[in-house]
Parts: C-alpha cells; sequence; structure tokens
C-alpha cells in the first residue's frame, strides 16, 4: 500500500473573501451597497436605516433595470434622498452593476449642492474600499469637482437646474429644483417650469435613458404640481412622513406603503414622535402640510388667506356669540383634536372670532371640556353642537345638551363635505367682514396663529377642526340674524 499524500487545502486571504463577500451582496441589492458604503462617506455616522429606505432604492432598482424611466419621489428632508440618489445611485450601477459607460447629470436649484453631490460621488468611487472591489478608472483629462469620466466613457457631471445646456446623459437627476424661497416666487416657479418641460427633456441621450425627480413638495406649482398636473408618464413613489390612509402609495412595481394607523410615522427610527412634533411646531403648518405631507397649499391660502382677516382689540357692545364645536375622542399624538371657535355678529353686521379651544380628550374630557367652556362663556353665549348620523349620534347630541341646562346649546347634523360648509364663511371673510380678536396678552392670543395656519392651508391642510368649528358657529349666527329679521318684519315669530 502506497503511501497517500497529505492533501494541502489553502484559502484566500481574509480580506479577499471580505472583498468577494461585498461584491456579491452589492450586486444583488442596491440597498446592500448604500449600507456597505456608508462608512466611506459618513465615516463618523451611524447609519439609520428604514424601510423608506429600501423603498427609495427599490424603484431606483428598477431604473436600472429599465422598468422606470421616468421617476418621481417625494420625501421629507432628512431621509437620505439625495445621498441615495445622487450619490450612491451612479456608484452602484457603474460599479457593482458593470454599467461603467452610463453618464450622469446632477442637476438641483443651488449649483453648490449639484457639486457636492458630484464630489462625494467621486470621494465614493476613489476610495480604496470601492477600488478594491470595482477598480474603475477615472480619467486624469476629465475629474473636476463639476465633472469626472471613467475610462468607459461613463461621466457625472453637475449644473444647475436652471443652466441645463451642453451635456446629455442616460440619468437625469433632479433633485430639488426650488428652494423653500423661490417656492414662493412666481417668477422662480415659472423659470423652473420652463426649465423642466423644454430644457430637461432635450437633455437625455434616448428613450431608454431615466429621468428621476426626487424632491420635497413647496407648492402646488412646483415640478411635482407639473408632473401631477399635467399627468406625465411618472412613476409616483409618495411618502409623506406621518401616514394618511387615504392617500396611501402603491406604485407600478409592486410597491405599497406597509403603514396602516392614520398619522403612523415614515421614519421612526431617523425621526421620533417627538423630534417630529417639535419640528412641526417650528415649522408652521404650511411647511409641514408641504415638506413633510407632500401635499402642500399656497402660502397665500386656499379658501382662506391670512390677509383677509383684520384685528380688533375689543368686542363691540350689543355683539351676539355663538361657540361651535367640532368633535372627536381620541388623546393619540396623531389623531384629531376636539375644538370649540367662538365667534360673534357685531350691531353693525361684522363677524369677529373672539377664542378657540382645542385639544386631544378622551370622551370624558370632551364633555368636561364643553361644560367647562360653556361655563367661562356665560349664558349669554349660544352652543351649536354636531350631531352623528345614527341613533347613537343622536344619543350622545341629547345627552351633551342635557348637561348644558341652562345654556342655549343646540345639535344639528352636518350637511355637505367640509369644503362646501366653509364657502359661506370664506365669502365673509374675503369681503373683509370677518376681524379675530387679539389682546395683546401671549397667552390668550396663543391660538390665534395655530388658527389661521390651518384655515390658511384648508381644505389641504393634515387636520380641520378648527374649520369646522368655525364654520359651524358662523352657520349658526347667520342663522340666528335670518330669525331676528323675521321677527322685526313680522312683529312675531
Amino acid at each position: 500500500m502506497r503511501n497517500s499524500l497529505p492533501i494541502e487545502l489553502s484559502l484566500p486571504p481574509l480580506k479577499d473573501i471580505e472583498i468577494e463577500i461585498d461584491r456579491r451582496a452589492c450586486t444583488r441589492s442596491f440597498a446592500e451597497f448604500a449600507k456597505r458604503a456608508w462608512h466611506v462617506l459618513e465615516p463618523s455616522a451611524v447609519l439609520k436605516w428604514g424601510w423608506s429606505l429600501d423603498a427609495i432604492c427599490e424603484h431606483l432598482e428598477a431604473v436600472n433595470a429599465g422598468e422606470i424611466t421616468e421617476l418621481l419621489m417625494n420625501v421629507p428632508p432628512g431621509c437620505m434622498k439625495s445621498l441615495l440618489t445622487g450619490v450612491l445611485f451612479p456608484a452602484w450601477e457603474w460599479g457593482p452593476m458593470d454599467r461603467a459607460d452610463l453618464r450622469y447629470l446632477g442637476t438641483s436649484h443651488n449649483r453648490d449642492l449639484a457639486i457636492r453631490d458630484n464630489m462625494k460621488c467621486r470621494r465614493l468611487i476613489q476610495s480604496d474600499w470601492y477600488q478594491d472591489r470595482w477598480p474603475i478608472v477615472l480619467t486624469g483629462d476629465q475629474n473636476a469637482k463639476t465633472k469626472f469620466e471613467n475610462d468607459k466613457t461613463g461621466f457625472r457631471e453637475a449644473m444647475a437646474f436652471t443652466s441645463m445646456t451642453g451635456s446629455r446623459g442616460d440619468r437625469v437627476i433632479l433633485d430639488d429644483p426650488l428652494s423653500v424661497d423661490e417656492a414662493n416666487s412666481e417668477a422662480d416657479l415659472l423659470s423652473a417650469e420652463i426649465t423642466f418641460t423644454e430644457s430637461l427633456p432635450t437633455r437625455v441621450n434616448n428613450e431608454k435613458s431615466a429621468k428621476i425627480v426626487i424632491m420635497q413638495r413647496l407648492n402646488q406649482k412646483d415640478t411635482s404640481g407639473i408632473i401631477l398636473a399635467r399627468s406625465l408618464n411618472y412613476v409616483h413613489l409618495m411618502l409623506p412622513m406621518e401616514f394618511e390612509p387615504d392617500r396611501k402609495c402603491v406604485t407600478s412595481i409592486g410597491f405599497e406603503d406597509p403603514r396602516t394607523e392614520d398619522g403612523e410615522l415614515l421614519f421612526p427610527e431617523r425621526f421620533s414622535a417627538q423630534q417630529v412634533e417639535d419640528l412641526k411646531k417650528t415649522m408652521g403648518s404650511y411647511a409641514v402640510a408641504g415638506q413633510f405631507q407632500q401635499r402642500p397649499a399656497p402660502r397665500e391660502g386656499g379658501m382662506f388667506k391670512r390677509a383677509w382677516f383684520g384685528f380688533v382689540g375689543a368686542i363691540p357692545a350689543g355683539t351676539e356669540f355663538v361657540r361651535g364645536w367640532d368633535l372627536a375622542a381620541s388623546t393619540e399624538k396623531t389623531s384629531a383634536f376636539s375644538a370649540g371657535v367662538k365667534m360673534g355678529a357685531t350691531p353693525n353686521g361684522r363677524y369677529v372670532i373672539a377664542n378657540c379651544r382645542r385639544d386631544r380628550l378622551s370622551a370624558g374630557g370632551v364633555e368636561r371640556l364643553i361644560v367647562n367652556t360653556a361655563g367661562s362663556d356665560g349664558q349669554q353665549c349660544a352652543i351649536s353642537l354636531p350631531q352623528d348620523p345614527g341613533q347613537a349620534g343622536k344619543a350622545q347630541s341629547q345627552y351633551l345638551v342635557g348637561r348644558l341646562a341652562g345654556f342655549n346649546a343646540r345639535a344639528t347634523p352636518e350637511s355637505g363635505d367640509k369644503a362646501t360648509r366653509a364657502e359661506p364663511l370664506a365669502a365673509q371673510a374675503e369681503a373683509g367682514n370677518v376681524d379675530i380678536l387679539r389682546t395683546g396678552d401671549p397667552a390668550r392670543d396663543a391660538w390665534i396663529e395655530p388658527f389661521l395656519d390651518e384655515l390658511s392651508t384648508f381644505p389641504g391642510s393634515q387636520f380641520k377642526d378648527q374649520t369646522d368649528a368655525a364654520t359651524r358657529a358662523f352657520m349658526a349666527l347667520a342663522k340666528r340674524k335670518t330669525v331676528t329679521k323675521v321677527k322685526d318684519l313680522t312683529g312675531f315669530y
């Protein structure tokens, strides 16, 4: 029997194994590439990942596969939209997907921002980590911060959105075409519209090229608004910060917003509930509606404009008051409020809004709020309550009216939608007939700005309780004035 020689097994160096694992994982998934490349771009920051980032990655993968050639993504600020789309995506297509011939135009409202992402992408591609896995060679004669090119003739070029001339690309990435200030300028909005509709379509190479628009909503006439109003053939990924079930996003590649609860957060790993609430207080409802919820209303107002409301420092003698209520019963931070607006009709035919009480309360808390507010207002202030449809709604309203014994309290059902009900009050406000009581005491006047914020974004506002309550108070006052006129004309009632 012959002696058998020992078999020697040798493994590649550990670094080579790690490189091959990275290469294979990144080829299978853009999200994996983003996670593994993160340390190169942000070495001192911990990566926070959520399903919303997976959604962006899935849609960009569909662009790579040729399934999407026009993509609109509306995402709140701070959700890595620029880093994923403008920095990581080109590097992923060049390296893991072996498509170094692709040419990219990166553009934004600000040339410096476009250059920023160009430089980050170049820095990633030139890093040791990337070169060990995908040795893309950048040419020496075209390797600048505004444009860099590889030896397969692929390039990435940065330019300002409104100065899109010269180059053409296989991917045109439009990241925030308008700044917050520009979105308030009719001239800038028009300039952006002309660039998007007339210049951008000519910047792509052929019918297989892709246009990618990623932005937060800032105005109904912004670039997203143009795409949606004209029903352009864009796949629309729309991700509001707080979930609204009636606006649930479903796209053609099979994506569906996984959230189910009203108000459920988009990216709790990055933005906690407390952070979102703090940001909402700082930003105001107009900015929140657009930048967070992706449903902007014009800053000057939709049905109501701030300029329509005057301010008075005192209530004229002889003013008749009604407090109208809009009711909810929940203490959840994302649920609707209960609101009661006190409005008066003055002897000279004007209307004055004197106060708004608003809170998220349980059913018992709502009852106590109504009763305590009635005591503060006094018996001279009538009370108008909503009556929900059905027997249960009637029983609830009868109970509340019973708890208000001694006050002029009535419950009536709603008729028509919220916008239709608000039209009479909007007409009086537009005519300059509605004032707001401003006492000069910050604590007593704290309700005014939240009230005007909601009205000025209605009917696109997230919450409509103050508007509903104001509308109810106004309609009750209008009815009382009609009854008074009949009594005056006939002598009896």
